[in-house]
């Protein structure tokens, strides 16, 4: 009855959903997972792309079934119950989202460094990353709007100079750059899974979207599928044309701000000025909405245990939850490198996804799921979560540890939060079999 009123249609959710993933993720990820892979990164793409539909496909199946704003704690809570396990599920979720915004900022961090004379050192990049998160707690503080409403505009600006660059780029490719005689082993595909997964994080925003989407039984997996396979295409093509300019040691050299380093050959000098701004504007932009749904959200959910009851962009009334999240943010920046806060980021979110896969194997004759799909979801996510644990564990030193760490404090502070606030995170929508017997 009430469909027209939805905010989402099809194509404002595949627009939110490529919003989402093009966004900072590309910008960090590209030279990262390059370093690993080589050229044979276009590969790591293709196969997360496929392991982001398979997971995409779980969730939308989910989204249908459980239509909540809470997204994936939401499921995890269904699938697991209001107990110990889903509450530091639910604490781990936002431990991660605050790693993916350390991570975002000290990428700003770096593209900012590259505008000054000294280069890219660590004190201009922690200067500039902790200078943008301030400038953004301040804005949330305030409740300004102004950013939030140029999310649209800059989408369009980030995947045009995308676009542009690529198809420029396309053009200037050194065929040899791309031969794979020189590239690493095949398992060294494997190796960037985790870091490629990433750069598609960003998906599973379409689900938080349900409950004012049209039809979401034919929209939610529609747009799901189409944004992240028109996202992998992007990355496939960018991929191409940013190792087709670059050799593999030049890639290496710069795999913080790769991206912009590929503009040269086409560009010249202001190619890599212009790359680098879109790079500032796209984790600018990231980091704003990050913020927002990390304090407002995930915040507030692993505190309270409950969504907030009004949805707005002033938190006025959520200072505790801002501040405590961008102190817990600040040390990630100062203490660890780019390549660490995205590695640790990228594991956290895989392994979140799958257990969020392995829950719905409780719930799939509710959401009549395919069991192989999401067995496969399932398998792809934590078996690109094991490769990237032990190449980045021989790579930096207690690697493996800075996990199970997390994963410790998380469950410590959902120990904590049952003592001492008396909190357990509930389920926001009733199971269809409990509103039967309800009714009946």
């Amino acid at each position: 009855m009430n469909n027209e009123k939805k905010a989402f249609g099809l194509w404002s959710a595949l627009f939110l959903g490529i919003g989402s993933m093009v966004g900072a993720g590309i910008f960090i990820v590209i030279g990262q997972a390059g370093a690993i892979a080589g050229n044979l990164v276009v590969v790591s793409f293709l196969i997360a792309g496929i392991i982001a539909l398979l997971c995409g496909y779980s969730l939308s199946k989910l989204a249908i079934t459980y239509p909540s704003r809470g997204g994936i704690i939401e499921y995890l809570v269904q699938s697991y119950g209001e107990g110990f396990f889903s509450g530091a599920l639910g604490v781990l979720f936002y431990i991660a989202q605050l790693v993916s915004l350390a991570a975002v900022a000290k990428s700003f961090g770096t593209y900012a460094a590259t505008y000054m004379h000294g280069g890219v050192t660590p004190f201009h990049t922690n200067m500039f990353a902790l200078l943008i998160l301030a400038i953004f707690v301040t804005i949330n503080l305030i409740g300004a709007s102004l950013v939030a409403k140029s999310e649209s505009l800059i989408v369009i600006i980030k995947l045009s100079a995308l676009s542009i660059f690529t198809a420029a780029a396309l053009f200037y490719i050194k065929p040899g750059y791309l031969a794979i005689s020189d590239a690493p082993s095949f398992v060294h595909i494997l190796f960037s899974l985790g870091l490629t997964f990433f750069a598609f994080q960003g998906f599973s925003v379409i689900t938080n979207s349900v409950e004012d989407m049209q039809d979401p039984k034919k929209t939610m997996l529609k747009s799901m599928t189409l944004a992240i396979i028109l996202v992998g295409l992007l990355y496939i093509t960018v991929t191409i044309a940013v190792f087709g300019n670059l050799s593999l040691a030049e890639i290496i050299k710069s795999q913080d701000y790769a991206l912009a380093e590929a503009a040269k050959p086409a560009f010249g000098s202001l190619g890599f000025k212009l790359i680098a701004a879109t790079a500032l504007l796209a984790t600018a932009s990231a980091i704003n909405a990050t913020l927002y749904a990390v304090t407002q959200l995930s915040y507030t959910l692993a505190k309270d245990g409950d969504l907030p009851e009004i949805y707005e962009r002033n938190i006025f009334h959520n200072t505790e939850g801002l501040l405590i999240s961008a102190l817990l943010i600040v040390p990630m920046i100062l203490f660890f490198n780019l390549g660490e806060i995205a590695s640790i980021a990228a594991v956290i979110v895989l392994l979140i996804q799958g257990f969020t896969h392995t829950g719905h194997l409780f719930k799939i004759k509710e959401t009549e799921a395919s069991l192989t799909l999401v067995l496969l979801a399932i398998a792809g996510t934590f078996t690109a979560a094991g490769f990237a644990i032990y190449y980045t564990s021989q790579k930096v030193e207690h690697f493996g540890l800075y996990i199970v760490a997390t994963f410790i404090f998380a469950f410590i502070l959902e120990v904590l939060l049952r003592l001492f606030n008396n909190r357990t995170i509930k389920k926001q929508i009733e199971d269809e079999l409990h509103k039967l017997e309800e009714e009946l």
